[in-house]
């Protein structure tokens, strides 16, 4: 009995050896035989949220966690700012682009060189937990606080909520709500203004579309008036139009015949007076004949004047 009681003793010793060290592998031997870098970084506002366990990324990829945090007050300055210590898993940091391939604090050192800057980044708006985010921000100044027990420190940049939160504290919120009640005092001054007016406004309003209306009746008969007479003209036309008719036929036959005779006299014209027209030489020297008669006739006139006697009874005057 005391054998078994012996076996059953070593039995329980065994097995809680077995899960302190399966225990001691599971939470925490990750670390054990994983290469990691300790740095710090120093924040001089409200760090509310983060804790040791709060993971570190590298553009939302976890690369390590918070490892402690502290408070340094300088009572003299009265101020204070909070080291975070930092747990980096190198064996997830492949540092490439520098020289000698640097590793650990040596590539870290390259990288703050180069922009790299840590952030507090939100990982819930519901909880308000943060985390940091480790990204390169080239331009930013690299200012280190005091060494803080000797670690490594790579220099912090405001977050996008501090920055709002500057900001905002440097907007004149005062002058702006001074601005608002005088803008509004301003407007219910026209709106009473408008509502004085409004009355009057809205008479001359209906005294004018009253007129309006009369307006438009007004020229709605004077309208239909107007078409009912061109209605009555051109049916008159059409009846005089049917009733003479044919009279109008007649003239314009009458018309057609008369400008065909002027047509005809005109071409009988052109031929006489052509330059080798036969009637032509007639109408010529019958001219030529009237020519001489008249020479003849002029002739005897003179020798009556002259001696009358003479000339009718063939004698010469003394």
């Amino acid at each position: 009995m005391p054998a078994n009681k012996s076996m059953w003793v070593g039995g329980f010793a065994l097995g809680g050896l077995a899960l302190a060290a399966l225990g001691i592998v599971v939470l925490g031997g990750k670390h054990l035989f994983a290469d990691t870098a300790e740095v710090v970084v120093v924040f001089d506002g409200s760090v509310a949220g983060l804790g040791v366990g709060s993971p570190v990324t590298f553009r939302g990829v976890k690369i390590g966690e918070v490892k402690s945090m502290k408070i340094h007050v300088d009572a003299r300055a009265n101020s204070g700012v909070i080291p975070v210590v930092l747990e980096l898993d190198s064996d997830r940091i492949s540092w490439t682009g520098t020289a000698g391939q640097p590793s650990g604090t040596k590539g870290l050192q390259q990288g703050v060189a180069a922009g790299l800057r840590a952030q507090l980044a939100s990982q819930s708006l519901i909880t308000g937990q943060l985390s940091i985010d480790l990204d390169f921000h080239p331009g930013t100044p690299s200012v280190a606080a005091e060494k803080m027990g000797g670690l490594f420190e790579i220099p912090t940049i405001p977050s996008d909520l501090q920055n709002f939160k500057d900001e905002l504290r440097e907007v004149d919120l005062r002058g702006i709500a001074a601005d608002v009640r005088h803008t509004l005092a301003t407007l219910q001054k026209v709106l009473s203004d408008v509502d004085g007016q409004v009355g009057p406004i809205a008479d001359s309003l209906r005294t004018t579309l009253d007129t309006t209306t009369a307006t438009e009746r007004t020229l709605r008969v004077d309208v239909a008036r107007t078409l009912a007479q061109i209605d009555q003209l051109a049916a008159e036309g059409r009846g005089q139009l049917a009733t003479n008719g044919k009279d109008l036929e007649q003239l314009i036959q009458t018309a057609q015949r008369a400008v065909a005779q002027a047509e005809t006299l005109a071409a009988t014209l052109n031929e006489m007076t052509a330059p080798r027209s036969p009637m032509r030489g007639d109408l010529e020297a019958a001219l030529r004949d009237l020519a001489a008669s008249a020479d003849s006739l002029r002739t005897l006139t003179r020798n009556l004047e002259r001696n009358p006697a003479g000339t009718l009874w063939g004698r010469t005057s003394k």
